[in-house]
């Protein structure tokens, strides 16, 4: 299972375990099964972008693996921040332990807060402390901003992004529109018409927000706000 976010979007998931996973903009996200040592074990790839982890203290059994591309991050009752750029892979503890390797380097262990491991490209990895500032600064990256488009399950508005008679051309705006992290999806409105639709939206303050985004980032002219 793979989840991407566009430009100036944020996501949050929750876990079967209970957990959350925190998404900033322009982040790729992966959940991968497997086995080792006998044992099913799950793992959760960054890609790209930056995330915040949270484990659910009662969740039991295994606890997954986080892979920040480079980085491989074991994970205990934890809460932490990290993000994957062009230039270096990041880790910092908020809460909890985690240990912390990469591929031809030891395995290091964080275990107060704030402490923070970053692997520069075609660098060494280095352990350092960073600032409760800094801190609040990178988790703005993931958190939902009070004025945005924030979907949930069930959210009642949507917003229509175009209407067309051709089935064909609605899909290539929907596959246009994923790519560029908007969650666009087909609705068949009767015969001959299709929309191509971002539903799920908690507010009609939402839904113009994503409007306005769709106009901006996502080359839509005139989409529609309906409930």
């Amino acid at each position: 299972d793979r989840l991407r976010t566009g430009a100036s979007a944020r996501a949050r998931v929750r876990l079967a375990d209970g957990s959350t996973v925190k998404l900033g903009e322009k982040a790729v996200f992966a959940f991968e099964r497997g086995r080792s040592d006998g044992l099913l074990r799950n793992t959760l790839r960054v890609l790209a972008g930056a995330f915040r982890y949270t484990s659910f203290g009662g969740a039991r059994g295994t606890s997954p693996a986080i892979r920040v591309r480079n980085v491989t991050i074991g994970i205990r009752g934890t809460d932490l921040w990290g993000k994957s750029t062009d230039e270096r892979d990041l880790v910092c503890l908020i809460d909890g332990a985690i240990g912390v390797s990469s591929p031809g380097n030891p395995e290091v262990r964080l275990d107060k807060p704030l402490d923070f491991y970053q692997l520069p490209r075609g660098g060494e990895p280095a352990v350092d402390k960073v600032s409760e500032a800094q801190l609040a600064e990178w988790a703005l990256e993931t958190e939902m901003q009070a004025d945005g488009a924030v979907g949930k399950a069930g959210g009642a508005w949507r917003v229509v992004a175009a209407r067309t008679a051709q089935r064909n051309d609605a899909l290539a705006l929907g596959r246009r529109l994923r790519a560029a992290g908007f969650p666009a999806r087909l609705v068949e409105e009767g015969p001959g018409s299709f929309a191509t639709v971002v539903a799920g939206l908690e507010s009609e303050t939402a839904a113009k927000a994503l409007a306005a985004n769709l106009r901006a980032s996502g080359g839509v002219a005139e989409p529609l706000v309906e409930r």
